[in-house]
C-alpha cells in the first residue's frame, strides 16, 4: 500500500538492522509503532551488510531509513550506509534516523555524516513518529 489516503501520502519506511547486532526487539517495536501510525514499513531482518540496506532502501524507494543498532559499531556501519545512499543519489530523498544506544560523544559525528536524529532508549514513540511526519522528504 503506497497510495495516498485522506489527502496525505503514505510514508514508506525501512527499519533496518546492520552488522552482527542480533538484538531486534527495538526494531520490532518501532516497526509496529510506525505501522500503527499509518506508515508503510519494511523490516530488513537481522545481520545485514551496509550495502544490503542501501540496496533495499533504493529498491523500495523509501522515504525513511530507520537504523536500529546496539552493537557499538555505529561509527563504522552507519557512515557506510550514508555513503551508499549518496552513490545512488538517494541521500537527499531519504530521512535517516538511528535508534539504539549511541554515546553522546558520537551523536554529533553521526549527524555530520547525515543522520537526521538519534533516538535512544526510552524515547516516547509519539516523539519518533512526530519527527518522521515533520521531516520525511516531500516527493
Amino acid at each position: 500500500m503506497s497510495a495516498e489516503s485522506g489527502g496525505q501520502r503514505t510514508i514508506r519506511c525501512l527499519v533496518a538492522k546492520v552488522g552482527l547486532d542480533g538484538h531486534d526487539r527495538g526494531a520490532h517495536v518501532i516497526s509496529r509503532a510506525f505501522r500503527d501510525a499509518g506508515f508503510e514499513v519494511i523490516y530488513s531482518g537481522l545481520h545485514n551488510a551496509p550495502d544490503e540496506i542501501v540496496q533495499a532502501a533504493v529498491q523500495e524507494d523509501v522515504d525513511v531509513l530507520g537504523i536500529s543498532i546496539l552493537s557499538g559499531a555505529h561509527n563504522t556501519l552507519i557512515p557506510k550506509i550514508i555513503e551508499g545512499l549518496e552513490e545512488y543519489d538517494a541521500k537527499e530523498d531519504t530521512l535517516v534516523i538511528v535508534g539504539g544506544v549511541v554515546p553522546d560523544a558520537d551523536k554529533e559525528r553521526l549527524k555530520e555524516a547525515g543522520v537526521a536524529e538519534i533516538f535512544g532508549p526510552g524515547t516516547p514513540m509519539a516523539k519518533t513518529i512526530e519527527f518522521v511526519r515533520e521531516n520525511a522528504p516531500e516527493r
